[in-house]
């Protein structure tokens, strides 16, 4: 599986795809070769437009990725999608048929589909995402695209790997604010009303009015720039146009500003946050004596012996995490 850092700059997608399998891989054999590989892609990186995508199940997520990324290419530019499906809790399974969904996008030699299963992963995208966008970034991908699994209370993951959050929403979805959670509508720089067409129209202006009233009483992501809403039609590409615009204005004031330099070097350290946290985790629950500790305490917890804090408390202190 072995993949060149000369394969993956020239841009060949099969090299992408192959280094994106590398670090996904839980084999300990492939973490070496993994991390060389984007050690020596990280001179690559940092010169792309890093765009958060999310919204509820049946919003037409792919359906609005495949229409803008055929807007982006057109205009010249290089696109890659990290669609990111939930994996089964039972079997452990995803369907990853995102592909499938995006057929005309797929076929384009300027677009890279990557659709990755989240393994158990919360916060909508999986572990690797933020590595697979740095490998698409060195394949020479300006505008990266991750589509996250739907809107959840866990889905904050996305928005801080990421320059910008997009939202979409569906007609009618002013009734439909009661279920989406209100850290969401405050992280979203841009919400788009999609399937706006044929009879949907007037339910999609309807929505757009009660979603800008609604937003009025939360917090904005960027005080500057607050979130504005738009409609599009990814079926029909009306609005799709406006959508890039509105994205592109944003992205380029950040830039400008320097801001977007300082939210990528606050996302690092988040990063590194986040992998310290993976890395205890995966030591604790990986030590010979933590597991031995671990199924007497289930003992002592069936008989009765001891309270579920009490058990805990007395595991930590075994790995001297308590003191």
């Amino acid at each position: 599986m072995a993949v060149s850092i000369q394969e993956l700059t020239s841009g060949n997608r099969r090299a992408l795809s192959k280094a994106i399998t590398l670090i996904e891989s839980t084999r300990g054999e492939d973490r070496q070769p993994a991390q060389h590989l984007l050690q020596a892609a990280m001179p690559h990186t940092g010169k792309s437009w890093r765009i958060g995508v999310s919204g509820v199940p049946g919003v037409g997520k792919s359906t609005f990725i495949e229409s803008l990324g055929m807007l982006l290419i057109a205009r010249g530019h290089k696109v890659a999608v990290l669609a990111v499906d939930p994996s089964s809790p039972f079997s452990g399974g995803s369907i990853l048929g995102d592909k499938t969904r995006m057929e005309k996008l797929v076929a384009q030699p300027d677009a890279f589909i990557r659709p990755s299963p989240t393994a158990g992963s919360l916060g909508g995208v999986t572990q690797r995402t933020r590595e697979s966008i740095l490998l698409c970034e060195a394949a020479g991908f300006d505008v990266i695209l991750v589509e996250t699994v739907g809107v959840g209370q866990s889905e904050y993951d996305v928005a801080s790997m990421t320059d910008l959050f997009l939202l979409l929403m569906l007609p009618g979805a002013g009734d439909a604010l009661q279920g989406i959670k209100r850290g969401i509508l405050e992280l979203a720089d841009v919400l788009v009303v999609n399937k706006c067409d044929g009879d949907n129209r007037d339910r999609a202006e309807a929505a757009r009015s009660e979603i800008r009233q609604g937003l009025h009483y939360l917090r904005p992501q960027d005080d500057k720039a607050p979130a504005d809403v738009l409609l599009c039609s990814s079926l029909t590409n009306e609005g799709v146009e406006a959508v890039w615009d509105e994205v592109s204005t944003r992205l380029e004031a950040l830039a400008q500003s320097k801001r977007l330099e300082s939210n990528r070097r606050k996302q690092n350290l988040n990063w590194v946050k986040s992998l310290i946290e993976q890395q205890v985790l995966h030591r604790f629950w990986n030590d010979g004596n933590v597991q031995a500790d671990y199924m007497k305490m289930i003992s002592e917890l069936r008989s009765g012996a001891v309270t579920p804090i009490q058990a805990v408390e007395q595991l930590l202190e075994n790995v001297h995490l308590v003191r």
